[in-house]
């Protein structure tokens, strides 16, 4: 089963965008910055979840992205479907041809394992991520090194 760094980085780069959504439209250099994903790799992922509706462009200085629904309504799910990204424990992509064209005896199981992970993944949104005090521990880390500033302990930061 394989998850490549497209659908990783597409839900990391949501989930920022969730992080800082009451700071405005939240440019691809921010995000690149705090992430450590490349700027034309940004590009490509958010010409498609734009595509899909899970973000909309702001034009114009202090332009950028924001989520185009609610934290809470954004699964990890839909963000991964949108970059063309499926989580497929099967050899044969889901085509059922693995042996020599023909379906081979596990399939059915690796099948049964792809639905389920993408229904776990389904149940999971960008609210109940950022949720987690781990996840907010770690954006405020993020944002103190790529405002310059100095960083806090982890007691001080709320």
């Amino acid at each position: 089963m394989k998850l490549t760094a497209k659908g990783r980085y597409a839900v990391t780069a949501m989930l920022d965008l969730a992080v800082h959504q009451g700071k405005g439209p939240i440019s691809l250099a921010d995000i690149s910055q705090r992430q450590g994903i490349s700027l034309s790799y940004l590009e490509q992922l958010f010409s498609k979840l734009r595509r899909h509706n899970l973000v909309a462009s702001v034009r114009g200085p202090g332009g950028g992205y924001k989520l185009k629904g609610m934290p809470g309504d954004i699964t990890v799910a839909s963000i991964i479907d949108s970059v063309d990204e499926n989580v497929d424990a099967t050899r044969c992509a889901g085509r059922g041809d693995c042996q020599a064209g023909e379906v081979c005896l596990t399939h059915e199981l690796w099948s049964e394992l792809s639905a389920q992970i993408h229904r776990f993944l389904s149940d999971i949104t960008l609210a109940s991520i950022i949720d987690k005090r781990e996840v907010q521990l770690v954006a405020a880390r993020q944002d103190a090194q790529s405002e310059g500033a100095v960083r806090l302990p982890a007691q001080e930061v709320f």
